[in-house]
């Protein structure tokens, strides 16, 4: 169907383009996608351009709402604000893990931003952000496997330019921006800007006290100095600072199942029902600071026979994250933290042709150096003991949770019974105040070698090679505080705790009148022993049989409490040890390199229409996993992997120096995900109408060992999923009927599945086979999040008024065809969520002819609700929470040009 679809699209107009004999001018949009500039109409490659103009009357404030006007892009806003995921043509990742990088590049004026952390930042004045799709480490030099987003900013004028700005919205939100330039001499400019935005938050807090979920409170502050030493010689120095300190993020309970009733019976509250509520039920306020700045010197010199561009540029990004993530009113968790700081380090230089011929060329090299220091933390809240206590018992005593609270009181005696057979102090396990912190370094050195050539065989047809070396250097330790006993006790092999025996244990639930025991002796008493047929079953009368619970009479009951408790005891040792590394078989260290290259060939056909073939590839180097589910491969257990032995099932001594030192417990993971590689096809056209454009592509998109980074309940498993592949018509139109109205519309129409992708849920493992109750094969199915019909449209009419005054008014619409948000979640219970949006934003000007402006405008004005992403909650299975869409927002604002 996609097939016949694009075949159709791309023959009409194809054939309407070359049928059409002239064309009127339309406005040029200015481009550097390749590094050179050039109209967009005359760039070969997929590139969306978003100019200023747009971005100020869209009321566009960060990347993530570039969203809403470019359909191949996709931001989703995770848990907190310095984690936002950039998504294009269905491939992207990077967010929540400090140990990867994203698949979509960002660049600020040439400099690479590595991490989501320093790329939401308000810009006080922009030129344009152009959205490149598809690999393009041959034209930037860094990763950047599955597109790139590109800010432009403008340069200081030699004449005084500025303005002044303040508005007002609801959630009692305010911005103030200003921005001024101007001429130091002849040969100098400067500029400085800068502004803050705040509001409350749009998640009301059902404890008294919290404030609001989802405010916002950023500044920022940026300078610019240009001095033009000659014609033929330029340098500008950017400096910048921005701060985020914000209570986010805001979940929607989707699910309230299973845990939720315990939950409950503690007193506690999940949700009250309403998924879109935006109420949250949290005792805890989530903190979020983020402090990223930076400085870069570019210079620019014209050699006569080419031009030579160097760009330095450091960057530091400091960001800290607390916050109540056990998502409800009884705090079983203190507290969830991050303290993440990376501090970057470039250098590029680039050599680009500027003599007259058939032959243009562009070659670079490019230094990367980059240090991540990476701490984080779970701390214990007062309330974890007896849930852990009451889930546990309700498992075997299902339905009966009022006889269970009032049974326990307060106590724990499983639990207690556990700590003492192990030699621990009674209440040691689930102690409100345990701790369990991480420690993460990672040094990273890349260097790059690049280049294009651009060769015109004709004057109308161009073929471009382009090609990039990267080596990959990586350096990353790991350890932990891990004060968390529980997690460390052996209930496997541990002689007076492994297969239950312990009479303490059973002396806790051997008493008939409990209740809790009432349940045992009924899930248990189709296997009792004849001795003990009738009798109560406690550890009097065990006592009676010679060895006790030992007896083999009393093997199918001690098989029984083995296959249902201490499973369930093993799932709840959330925290095992940590094997630090490098270590004797673990070196913590990644060496990896790649040659990626581009081949091109551009048609003019007439003045109207230019057409284009490419085949390109790309590469991200290895990511290490920085969290605490960073664990060794099965693989690196030689005596346990060759006996065929199932992993989840070993956990290392504390002590631990090699990989097969380890106690039974558990836990084998991933340490490290493989380079991921991309290559594309694609097909594209660039035409011009009267009084329009229009711009598609075809494409066929290929990621393999894509890094996939799942979240797995207290940390993420980081591994290669196999093969990805989307293919695609994307289109992007302009079309003027008159001088007043502008008419855009753009879309993407993409069938993107696994094409092999096996997906655990425990750990992704990739030494292990497409087997067992904890693995989910998602080879040949659609990949989650990623709409089959993503389209944009907008109209934007601009007059003037009888008295001089001009104004405008503009819509524009978003849509996104139905799509299930996540990868399958086990734990829901009926189908899995799906999503649909259908989104609209308007905003009117005027101008009152004095350089004062007046704006209002409203953004998702049909208070469109939509999930964009799932997950489960970390240690309560069957609540499933999702963050929300933003509800409706709008203001009024009031500049003053000069």
């Amino acid at each position: 169907m996609l097939n016949k679809t694009t075949l159709l699209a791309t023959s009409a107009v194809l054939a309407l383009a070359i049928s059409t004999p002239a064309f009127a001018q339309v406005d040029e949009v200015i481009t550097t996608a390749t590094k050179r500039q050039q109209t967009l109409q005359e760039t070969p490659v997929a590139v969306t351009v978003t100019p200023a103009d747009v971005i100020e009357k869209s009321r566009i404030q960060d990347i993530k709402d570039l969203q809403s006007v470019v359909p191949a892009l996709r931001v989703n806003q995770l848990q907190n604000s310095q984690n936002t995921n950039f998504v294009i043509r269905g491939f992207g990742n990077g967010a929540n893990n400090a140990g990867i990088e994203p698949s979509v590049g960002v660049f600020v004026d040439g400099v690479y931003r590595s991490r989501s952390a320093a790329q939401i930042s308000d810009l006080p004045i922009l030129d344009r952000v152009e959205v490149l799709r598809g690999p393009q480490s041959t034209l930037f030099g860094k990763n950047a496997s599955a597109g790139v987003i590109s800010v432009v900013t403008a340069k200081p004028k030699f004449e005084q330019q500025g303005y002044i700005e303040g508005g007002i919205s609801n959630f009692n939100g305010y911005t103030a921006k200003g921005y001024y330039t101007n001429a130091i001499d002849d040969k100098a400019a400067f500029s400085i800007g800068g502004g803050i935005n705040k509001r409350d938050g749009y998640f009301d807090q059902a404890v008294s006290g919290v404030e609001e979920n989802n405010s916002r409170d950023r500044a920022n502050l940026r300078g610019q100095f240009l001095y033009e030493a000659s014609d033929a010689t330029t340098a500008r120095i950017i400096m910048d600072y921005s701060t985020i300190d914000e209570n986010c993020c805001g979940t929607a309970n989707f699910q309230n199942l299973g845990a939720g009733a315990v939950v409950a019976g503690l007193g506690g509250q999940v949700t009250n029902g309403d998924t879109f509520s935006y109420i949250n039920f949290q005792n805890k306020e989530s903190e979020n600071t983020v402090d990223d700045y930076g400085i870069s010197l570019e210079i620019n010199h014209d050699m006569g026979w080419a031009n030579l561009t160097s760009i330095t540029a450091f960057r530091g990004n400091e960001a800290t994250f607390d916050s109540d993530a056990d998502f409800g009113t009884v705090e079983l968790l203190r507290g969830v933290d991050s303290d993440q700081e990376i501090d970057t380090l470039t250098q590029e230089l680039r050599l680009t042709s500027t003599t007259d011929g058939p032959l243009q060329w562009m070659v670079g090299g490019y230094i990367f150096s980059e240090d991540v220091q990476a701490n984080s933390g779970i701390t214990y809240g007062s309330g974890l003991r007896r849930f852990i206590e009451a889930g546990l018992t309700d498992a075997l005593q299902p339905g009966n949770l009022p006889a269970l609270f009032a049974a326990l009181g307060g106590a724990s005696p499983l639990l207690t019974g556990i700590e003492t057979s192990a030699g621990n102090a009674a209440g040691s396990s689930f102690a409100s105040g345990t701790d369990i912190n991480e420690f993460f370094t990672q040094d990273n050195l890349a260097l790059s070698v690049f280049g294009t050539v651009d060769y015109d065989v004709t004057d109308r047809f161009t073929v471009t090679l382009g090609g990039n070396y990267t080596q990959d250097e990586k350096e990353v330790t790991g350890f932990t505080i891990n004060n968390d006993q529980y997690s460390n006790i052996d209930l496997n092999t541990n002689p007076a705790v492994g297969v239950f025996t312990n009479q303490a244990i059973m002396g806790a639930y051997g008493d008939p009148s409990n209740p809790i025991f009432q349940g045992w002796a009924a899930l248990v008493a189709p296997n009792l022993p004849a001795p003990l047929t009738g009798a109560p079953l406690n550890a009097t009368t065990i006592s009676f049989l010679p060895g006790g619970l030992g007896n083999p009479a009393l093997a199918p009951f001690v098989a029984n409490v083995q296959g249902s408790v201490v499973t369930g005891l093993a799932g709840t040792q959330f925290q095992p040890q940590f094997l630090s590394f490098p270590n004797s078989v673990e070196n913590g260290e990644s060496d990896d390199s790649k040659f990626t290259y581009t081949v091109r060939g551009a048609y003019e056909v007439n003045d109207n229409l230019n057409v284009y073939a490419s085949y390109a590839t790309g590469f991200k180097s290895s990511s290490w996993n920085l969290s605490r589910d960073s664990r060794p491969f099965f693989s690196d257990f030689p005596a346990l992997s060759g006996a065929g032995l199932l992993p989840n099932n070993y956990i290392f001594a504390p002590n631990a120096t090699d990989l097969n030192n380890f106690q039974n417990g558990r836990n084998s993971g991933t340490r490290f995900a493989n380079p991921e590689e991309a290559m594309v096809v694609e097909l594209g056209a660039k035409m011009r109408f009267e009084r329009g454009a229009l711009n598609i592509a075809l494409f066929d998109q290929t990621i393999t060992d894509f890094q996939s980074n799942v979240f797995l309940g207290t940390g993420f498993g980081l591994a290669n999923s196999g093969e990805q592949n989307t293919k695609g018509l994307e289109f992007d139109g302009t079309w003027s009927p008159t001088d007043s109205l502008d008419l855009t519309l753009a879309g993407i129409y993409m069938d993107a599945k696994y094409e092999d992708f096996v997906e655990t849920g425990i750990a992704i493992n990739p030494d292990l086979p497409a087997v067992g109750a904890n693995q989910l094969d998602l080879t040949g199915e659609d990949v989650a999040g990623v709409s089959p019909l993503s389209l944009i449209g907008s109209a934007t009419y601009t007059n003037e008024l009888a008295n001089g005054w001009e104004y405008y008014l503009r819509g524009s619409y978003q849509y996104e065809s139905n799509v299930q948000v996540s990868e399958p979640i086990p734990t829901i219970a009926g189908p899995q969520p799906e999503r649909e949006i259908n989104s609209l934003d308007l905003s009117a000007g005027l101008d009152f002819g004095n350089d004062l402006e007046l704006q209002i405008w409203a953004r998702n004005v049909t208070e469109d609700e939509y999930i964009t992403t799932y997950f489960a909650v970390p240690a309560q299975a069957g609540i499933v929470n999702g963050y929300p869409s933003e509800p409706r927002t709008y203001g009024v604002n009031l500049r003053k040009n000069f």
